[in-house]
């Protein structure tokens, strides 16, 4: 009997030891162990993520996805995208089924501290509004007092409402959905008062109605919403590849390469950043377990933040955001994006 507790014991070692590796292992080796990268999405928000009429994933978050996949092979089309519905944003890199969470996700203090996850950058600056009917006649937000509002369930907005309509005695009653679309066809079929999301939400969804010029955004901006993405807590190897891959397409931005002229920079340059970046000197892709080529990869496959932001949202897009003079634009242009130090 004693030997065989003591042969149980050590089996039972050995399956938690196991069970602790499995558990342990890096984002980054099981990916390249993989051969993709797995992308979490929501399941539709034009300029952020929709799919195209060739049945192709398209927008701001999904090239953020498709840029890591580059770094690690090169290879823009490795990576799989999961669209979920909201409540199972979290749980779906908690448990480890998706690498990144990027679905337009608002970076708050709760969400960073409780839900198991790390925020790393903020690719979108947003602010949450509210879209009424024009024939409605409603030129302000608070004009809404005991007005009825289409809000996602377990977002921020829905917390931020509740916050606006209490500070300014308006009364607001929030009508809640867990589903996005049937949240905008309830507004569209008259049954809110009101819609409230982000504005880059609002415009998106706006720009999809059978008659768009029927709506309008009014024009109180009630929050800040810093739309970022998220993997999962203390894997820093894996932050530090996702939060970099990002900062690629803001230094390239900057530094003036794009997808059209980065093989001739790569080839010509003599500026000793622009050549670290595209790795033709210099060593910085061994900390980060990458190709030398790997800021290259992406600039060549996806573009910089710019290329990214005119083709997704931008003034030709479907969405039509202007960038200059937002939060968005560079950092030399009076925004905010700014990428660290490649060097």
């Amino acid at each position: 009997m004693k030997k065989f507790s003591i042969a149980l014991a050590a089996t039972t070692t050995l399956l938690a030891a196991n069970t602790y590796a499995a558990d342990t292992i890096s984002t980054l080796d099981a990916v390249k162990e993989r051969g993709y990268v797995n992308c979490v999405i929501g399941n539709s928000f034009p300029g952020f993520y929709s799919l195209n009429k060739a049945g192709e994933w398209q927008g701001m978050d999904i090239d953020m996805c498709r840029s890591v996949a580059s770094a690690v092979f090169g290879d823009a089309t490795k990576v799989k995208f999961l669209p979920v519905q909201w409540a199972q944003s979290f749980t779906s890199i908690k448990s480890g089924k998706g690498d990144i969470l990027s679905k337009g996700m608002t970076w708050t203090l709760s969400r960073d501290a409780a839900q198991g996850l790390d925020f790393l950058d903020t690719y979108f600056y947003d602010g949450q509004g509210f879209m009424v009917r024009k024939d409605l006649g409603v030129k302000s937000v608070k004009e809404l007092k005991g007005a009825t509002v289409c809000v996602l369930t377990g977002t921020s907005s829905e917390l931020n409402i509740a916050d606006y309509s209490r500070a300014n005695n308006l009364d607001i009653k929030t009508v809640v959905f867990d589903d996005s679309s049937v949240r905008n066809t309830a507004f569209f079929n008259n049954n809110c008062d009101a819609l409230t999301n982000d504005k880059s939400g609002l415009a998106a969804q706006r720009s999809a109605a059978q008659n768009p010029n029927d709506y309008v955004i009014l024009p109180e901006t009630i929050s800040k919403e810093a739309l970022s993405f998220a993997v999962k807590q203390n894997d820093s190897e894996w932050a530090n590849v996702v939060k970099w891959s990002f900062a690629a397409m803001i230094a390239a931005e900057e530094f003036g390469v794009n997808s059209q002229n980065v093989e001739k920079m790569r080839a010509e340059s003599q500026s000793p950043v622009i050549r670290r970046l595209l790795g033709v000197e210099g060593d910085l892709n061994t900390g980060l377990g990458l190709p030398q080529d790997w800021a290259y990869q992406i600039i060549k496959n996806v573009g910089n933040y710019g290329e990214v932001y005119e083709r997704n949202v931008g003034t030709n897009s479907v969405l039509g955001l202007d960038r200059e003079g937002t939060l968005n634009a560079l950092w030399t242009n009076g925004g905010m994006m700014y990428a660290k130090s490649f060097r």
